[in-house]
C-alpha cells in the first residue's frame, strides 16, 4: 500500500502499516514526536491502520492543538482509570464500577459511571491528582480488535457496555483500547502515551445523568472536564467561564424578575414576569415593525389542531418523538401544535388566489410545543413551549430569489441591532442516504440551488451541511458568535416545494391555468425565549436602554424632592418611556446601589439645586462604565432619550 504526504511524495508501506509506520519510514525523530495524524482529512491515531491511498499529515508536539480531540478522549480514558484506582483503595473491586459512554465534546470530554458509592464534588481534585500520577507513568495506549463474544466477555459485569455491544452490526470491527491495566470499548482515536498528553486539564463538575438521555433509564454519574494544549488556553477558558456563570440568563433571570419556571405549572414551561414581559413585548414590536414595512399581514392561530392537518403536512409521524401525544376530543384527534406553518397554509387556501395577489406574507408569534427530555431542559434555552417569530412567504417561481434575499435582508438587520455581527452561514442540504425526506429529488434539487445562488449573489460565504435540512426543505441557518466566543444557532430561512404540494395549494396564472406556489419559511429570531436566553447573556442583563424592562430610575435626595422626582417620571411616561421613583426610605447611595444592582441604564438624582432649576444629575450605565452628568436641563434630557429610544439606538 501507499499513502500521500502533505508535498505531494509517495510513501510506500506494508499492507495494514499505521501512521506510526508512516512516521517511522520518514524517521526515528518524527516516530518520536508524532502524536497523531490527519487521513483524507479525518483524525485518527497512530495505532489504527491507514486506508490505501490515504493523503495524510502527521501532527507532532511543535502543534498539539491539532489533535485536541484526541487528547481529550484521551484524557478521558485517564479519569476513568483514575476513578477505577479511586475506589479501588476504598476497598471496591472492579466488578463494582460501570461505565456508560465518555466522548470527547467541545474543550473537554465527559464520562459516565454507575458507581458503588456516589463521588463528591469534593472528591474531584483527589481524581485529578491520580490523573496526573497516571501521566506520569507514561503508559502506551493499545488498540485491539475483538468479536462480539471476546468483547462480551471482557465486560461480564457491566450492563451498560453489553448493551452497547449487542447493539453494534455484526460486520463492524469492534475495538478495545488499554492503557495500563485499564480496558474500555472505543472506537478511539487516541494519543500514543499517556505521557504525552497536555498538563493543561481540570475537572469541572459532577451531575446526574439518563442513561442515553431517556428519562426512564438509571441515572448514571456523569463527570466533566476539560483540557487544552496549552496552560494559557486552560486559564482564559476558565476565565471566559466565570464570566458565563456571572451571565448565566437563568441567574439574571431570576435577579432581574425576568422569568421564572415553577414546578407546579410544568417543567419547560417558563413564566414570563412583568420585567420579562415588557422585554418579550419590545422584541415582538420590533420586529413586526420591520415586518409591517416589507408588507407582512399577522395572523393569528390556534394552539392545537386536528390531528389530520399534521399528517397531511408530514410533520406527524415524521417528528412523532418530539411531539406530545394526541388528544381525544369527541370522535376527534387533536395535537398540542408543534409548527405554525400547516395553519399558515390553510390560511393561504381560504380563498381564490391570483398570479397578481402573490407574494403573499403571513406572519405570527405563535406558541408552539414540542415534547424535550427532562434532562435537556435548560432555563429559557430548552423548553417545551415557546413562541416562535414564524413567517411564511407563498411566492410564484419566479418571485423566489428576490423574496429569499429580502428575507436573507431582514435577518441580518435583525442581528445586527442587537451587536450580533460575528455571523457565520450553513446551508442544510439533503442527506442522499436518508428516507426521512419528503418529495420529489427535482423539487430539492431546485430549492438547494435557489438557496445557494442567493447567498453567493450577496457575496456571503457558507458551509453546506448533508443531513441538516428539514424533512420537508433546504434551509438557510445562521450561527451567531455571541460576546463570550460561544455559538448559537438563531434564524433560519427555508426554502419548500413539498408542503404546498402535499396541501395542494395553488394560484391561478397569467394563462388562467393553476400553478404551485413556493413556500418560504422564515424565523429572524427562531424562538422567541431561546432569543431572550441568548440576548440575557449576550447583554450580562446590561440591556440597551430601548430593550431594558426598566429604563430610568428617578432618585431623589431626601423625601421633600419626591413629588419632584414623581413629576419627571410622569413626563417620561407620557412620551412613552418606563421611568419609576425610588421614594424608599434608604439613603441615596443604597438607592444608586439597589439601581445599579437591578441593571437600570439611566439613574437620575434629584435635590434642592435640580429642582430649582429643572434639571438633573444623570448617572448611565454604559459598555465602558458608568458616565455622569451634573445640572442636565431635563427638557434637553427627555428628548435625547427619547431619540435614543425611538431610533433604538
Amino acid at each position: 500500500m501507499h499513502v500521500t504526504l502533505p508535498d505531494g511524495k509517495q510513501l510506500d508501506l506494508p499492507q495494514g502499516a499505521t501512521a506510526l509506520d508512516a512516521a517511522r519510514a520518514i524517521g526515528p525523530r518524527l516516530a518520536g514526536d508524532a502524536l497523531a495524524a490527519t487521513a483524507n482529512g479525518d483524525l485518527v491515531d497512530l495505532m489504527s491502520p491507514l486506508p490505501d491511498g490515504a493523503s495524510i499529515t502527521l501532527i507532532t508536539k511543535k502543534n498539539p492543538a491539532e489533535a485536541a480531540p484526541l487528547f481529550r478522549h484521551s484524557l478521558g480514558h485517564v479519569m476513568s482509570q483514575a476513578v477505577g484506582e479511586f475506589y479501588r483503595a476504598k476497598g471496591y473491586g472492579p466488578q463494582d464500577i460501570k461505565r456508560g459512554v465518555g466522548p470527547s465534546i467541545e474543550n473537554g470530554w465527559y464520562q459516565d459511571f454507575d458507581l458503588p458509592e456516589p463521588l463528591r464534588e469534593e472528591d474531584l481534585p483527589e481524581i485529578e491528582r491520580i490523573m496526573r500520577e497516571i501521566i506520569g507513568r507514561g503508559l502506551d495506549f493499545s488498540r485491539r480488535e475483538v468479536s462480539k463474544d471476546e468483547a462480551l466477555a471482557q465486560f461480564p459485569h457491566d450492563p451498560y457496555k453489553a448493551e452497547l455491544i449487542r447493539e453494534l452490526p455484526d460486520d463492524e470491527a469492534i475495538t478495545l483500547y488499554q492503557q495500563g491495566d485499564y480496558v474500555d470499548l472505543c472506537r478511539g482515536p487516541h494519543f500514543p502515551n499517556t505521557g504525552k498528553l497536555p498538563a493543561a486539564f481540570k475537572l469541572m463538575s459532577t451531575s446526574g445523568a439518563y442513561w442515553r438521555g431517556n428519562e426512564k433509564n438509571p441515572i448514571l454519574q456523569r463527570i466533566y472536564g476539560v483540557a487544552f494544549a496549552t496552560g494559557k488556553e486552560l486559564d482564559g477558558y476558565l476565565e471566559r467561564l466565570e464570566e458565563a456563570r456571572r451571565r448565566d440568563h437563568r441567574k439574571l433571570g431570576r435577579e432581574l424578575e425576568l422569568f421564572t419556571i415553577d414546578p407546579m405549572v410544568g417543567k419547560g414551561l417558563p413564566l414570563w414576569l412583568p420585567n420579562g414581559t415588557v422585554l418579550r413585548e419590545e422584541l415582538s414590536r420590533f420586529l413586526k415593525e420591520q415586518q409591517f414595512q416589507r408588507g407582512y399581514q399577522g395572523v393569528v392561530t390556534p394552539n392545537i389542531g386536528n390531528l389530520d392537518l399534521f399528517r397531511t403536512s408530514g410533520h406527524y409521524p415524521y417528528y412523532a418523538e418530539s411531539q406530545f401525544n394526541p388528544i381525544d376530543v369527541d370522535d376527534e384527534q387533536y395535537m398540542l401544535k408543534p409548527m405554525n406553518c400547516p395553519f399558515h397554509v390553510r390560511i393561504y387556501a381560504s380563498k381564490p388566489r391570483s398570479y397578481r395577489d402573490l407574494p403573499v406574507r403571513l406572519a405570527e408569534f405563535g406558541t408552539v410545543y414540542r415534547y424535550e427530555m427532562s434532562g435537556e431542559l435548560n432555563g429559557l434555552t430548552r423548553v417545551r413551549g415557546f413562541t416562535q417569530d414564524d413567517g411564511h412567504i407563498f411566492a410564484r417561481p419566479d418571485q423566489l430569489k428576490k423574496e429569499f434575499l429580502d428575507v436573507l435582508d431582514l435577518t441580518v438587520f435583525v442581528l445586527k441591532t442587537f451587536g450580533m455581527e460575528d455571523v457565520r452561514f450553513r446551508v442544510g442540504v439533503r442527506d442522499p442516504e436518508s428516507d426521512k425526506y419528503v418529495g420529489s429529488p427535482e423539487n430539492w434539487d431546485t430549492a438547494e440551488r435557489g438557496i445557494m445562488e442567493a447567498v453567493e449573489e450577496v457575496g456571503l460565504p457558507y458551509a453546506v451541511e448533508p443531513g441538516d435540512a428539514a424533512f420537508y426543505g433546504p434551509k438557510l441557518d445562521f450561527i451567531v458568535k455571541d460576546v463570550l466566543g460561544r455559538e448559537w444557532q438563531l434564524g433560519t430561512i427555508q426554502v419548500d416545494y413539498n408542503l404546498p404540494e402535499r396541501f395542494d395549494i395553488s394560484y391561478v396564472g397569467e394563462d388562467g391555468q393553476d400553478h404551485r406556489p413556493v413556500m418560504i419559511h422564515r424565523a429572524p429570531f427562531g424562538s422567541l425565549e431561546r432569543f431572550v436566553g441568548i440576548l440575557i447573556e449576550h447583554y450580562g442583563g446590561d440591556f440597551p436602554l430601548w430593550l431594558a424592562p426598566r429604563q430610568v430610575v428617578v432618585i431623589p435626595i431626601a423625601d421633600r424632592h419626591i413629588p419632584y422626582a414623581e413629576t419627571l417620571a410622569s413626563e417620561f411616561k407620557a412620551a412613552g418611556m418606563r421611568a419609576e421613583v425610588d421614594d424608599s426610605a434608604n439613603r441615596m447611595n443604597a438607592k444608586v446601589r439597589t439601581a445599579e444592582l437591578s441593571k437600570i441604564p439611566v439613574m437620575l438624582i434629584v435635590g434642592d439645586q435640580e429642582e430649582a432649576r429643572r434639571e438633573v444629575s444623570v448617572r448611565e450605565r454604559t459598555p465602558e462604565g458608568h458616565k455622569e452628568r451634573k445640572g442636565v436641563d431635563f427638557a434637553g434630557l427627555l428628548a435625547e432619550l427619547g431619540e435614543r429610544v425611538r431610533t433604538r439606538d
